[in-house]
């Protein structure tokens, strides 16, 4: 058993020379590094549950770093999502903007939140996922010394991708194409380079993931999309059952989440795709920022129009206001009642 951690590469989804180039270059300056394997897999946000990529994933035990072209947050709930979880493993890759956030937090008062969020009653397995974002540098070095700082702070027992792989199912042989290339000639006995390319070919997909972190189980959502994206489980908390019956460029539910907590990857707007803005407050209320800046609506208004033309887009009927309203506005001033509510009342009573 040696030492290791596996840093995964998650490739873009176009093949824009720029990004293969960076990715590479990640990929070659580890290497050589000790106590280091290196997984390539296809953009991470279009795996299938059942595909050989998150097949991959949940077989890596131990400490994982996983670079991608998304928000660190919309990362981290894509692959708790897949059912590869663990705590939050800090990193020094950043966004130039999120050091004035920081800053303007350390200026602010804490405040209590005394609201139950789903992820504090969830068993997360004792290890670390770090995950950092392609888009923050334009050069693989910074990558690189981020990897090298984390594996020797974090290393941990591991399984070498070398020896054997649990992959948590049971994938077909060629399903796993191992592609190592050796230092020298294997037969004098020399070490090989353990890296891993994962061969999936998966489709473009747009569905939402949820930051169990800040989600409070309220089912806003559920009441809200009419495509039966959502559901529940076992012990009735709120998952993405049925990703693919999402409507492709709809955000509309992340706009009515009272905690914003709805986070789309792919979305161009940043509160919407995972910005860490949102992952690091909970103290102040983003609703605006959830809103359409090019039309003046506001987060509700932009989300009833866009579920609307989903709906005229599938042959349905709009609906407008008129279903799946926020529960957030229950706690509005209670009107006084007319002679509508007392019958409704007395129909109750009898």
């Amino acid at each position: 058993m040696a030492k290791r951690i596996v840093v995964v590469v998650s490739q873009g989804q176009s093949a824009a020379p720029g990004k293969r180039q960076l990715e590479e270059d990640i990929v070659a300056g580890l290497l050589m590094e000790p106590g280091i394997d290196v997984v390539v897999i296809p953009h991470l946000y279009d795996l299938k549950l059942d595909g050989t990529g998150i097949l991959a994933l949940r077989g890596i035990m131990g400490n994982m770093i996983v670079a991608s072209w998304l928000y660190e947050r919309g990362a981290r709930w894509t692959l708790d999502r897949a059912g590869i979880r663990g705590k939050e493993g800090l990193t020094t890759i950043k966004p130039a903007d999120d050091d004035e956030e920081e800053n303007d937090d350390e200026n602010e008062e804490p405040s209590a939140d005394d609201k139950d969020r789903v992820n504090d009653s969830r068993d997360i397995p004792n290890r670390k996922i770090y995950c950092l974002d392609l888009r923050v540098h334009p050069t693989a070095q910074p990558y690189i010394d981020e990897v090298k700082r984390i594996a020797r702070e974090n290393s941990m027992q591991l399984v070498s991708l070398g020896i054997g792989m649990d992959l948590g199912g049971q994938p077909k042989p060629e399903q796993l194409q191992r592609f190592v290339q050796p230092t020298n000639d294997t037969a004098l006995g020399l070490p090989q380079i353990p890296l891993t390319r994962i061969d999936e070919e998966p489709g473009r997909r747009w569905y939402p993931v949820i930051d169990y972190s800040r989600c409070t189980n309220c089912m806003e959502c559920i009441d809200f999309c009419l495509f039966g994206v959502y559901g529940v489980d076992k012990v009735e908390t709120i998952l993405v059952e049925q990703p693919d019956n999402c409507r492709k460029g709809c955000p509309a539910c992340s706009r009515v989440c009272p905690e914003n907590a709805i986070i789309f990857p792919q979305h161009k707007t940043p509160t919407i795709a995972g910005a860490s803005i949102v992952a690091e407050s909970l103290k102040i209320d983003l609703s605006k920022l959830f809103g359409a800046p090019e039309t003046g609506e506001t987060a509700e208004q932009a989300a009833i129009r866009e579920r609307d033309e989903q709906l005229l887009l599938a042959g349905r009927q709009a609906v407008g206001a008129t279903v799946g309203l926020p529960k957030r506005h229950e706690q509005a001033a209670i009107q006084p009642k007319d002679e509508l509510d007392s019958l409704i009342d007395a129909l109750d009573n009898f």
